[in-house]
């Protein structure tokens, strides 16, 4: 199950309990601007990470890309993300809380009886192996440090990209992953990411960085699109539209 719970983390929620105050302003609110530049399509195209079993997964976590979806009403971010794996398409899907006022983003996790889980995936891969997708689907479970995971938003001097961290005052559990609005960076905005790795403790040498020619994942973009834009046509325009 490390796989799929892993990915997600990876990916697509690194977050955190505190930051050091010397890199960033970490209580940034999030305001409407913010999700503008944050909403739609992004890559995750750089990771570095501290713990081991996340240093080892990034060997085969070969490429991403994922949609935020925002829904300002009730403050959520619906994630939807095509990863590629052993050179296989998996899908993921879960929602994540917005707090405004401090610039997080969270998901609250429950007591069962292996200990504090946090749902948050519904992956085609094989519950309990690095293997390749199968045609179930089932809903995983992570371990977290809490009760509930918190994330925040780190904003840089380029909109094109963002980049999201992970227990920063903890050694040997911290890390950090870019977003980008394209696959392939630039070498300023590599350069940015850089500096964030370093101030946050960590080494450029910890630093990997996504293959978008890797991607197996564009088939079945191209086909939820369109199951998307079918199910708008029969709706039909809003009222008042044209």
């Amino acid at each position: 199950m490390a796989l799929p719970w892993a990915l997600a983390v990876l990916s697509l929620l690194p977050l955190l309990n505190a930051q050091s105050s010397s890199c960033v302003n970490f209580t940034v609110p999030i305001t409407n601007a913010v999700l503008d530049q944050i909403s739609g399509k992004w890559f995750p195209v750089g990771l570095a990470y501290r713990i081991p079993m996340y240093k080892l997964l990034t060997s085969v976590f070969q490429s991403s890309f994922l949609y935020f979806d925002i829904n300002r009403t009730d403050d959520t971010v619906l994630v939807r993300q095509y990863a590629t794996i052993l050179d296989q398409c998996v899908y993921l899907y879960y929602h994540l809380k917005m707090q405004k006022e401090n610039g997080t983003l969270s998901r609250p996790c429950k007591l069962s009886g292996g200990g504090l889980l946090c749902g948050m995936v519904f992956s085609p891969l094989e519950e309990g192996t690095i293997g390749r997708p199968h045609g179930l689907t089932q809903k995983l479970s992570l371990p977290v440090m809490g009760t509930e995971l918190f994330g925040y938003l780190i904003l840089t001097q380029d909109p094109g990209i963002f980049i999201l961290a992970f227990y920063p005052e903890d050694k040997q559990n911290m890390g950090l992953t870019l977003y980008a609005d394209k696959p392939v960076l630039t070498l300023e905005q590599k350069r940015q990411f850089q500096e964030q790795v370093i101030c946050m403790g960590l080494e450029e040498s910890d630093i990997v960085y996504v293959d978008e020619k890797k991607d197996q994942c564009g088939p079945l973009e191209k086909e939820h699109n369109e199951e998307m834009k079918k199910e708008k046509d029969a709706k039909g325009p809003k009222e008042g539209g044209k």
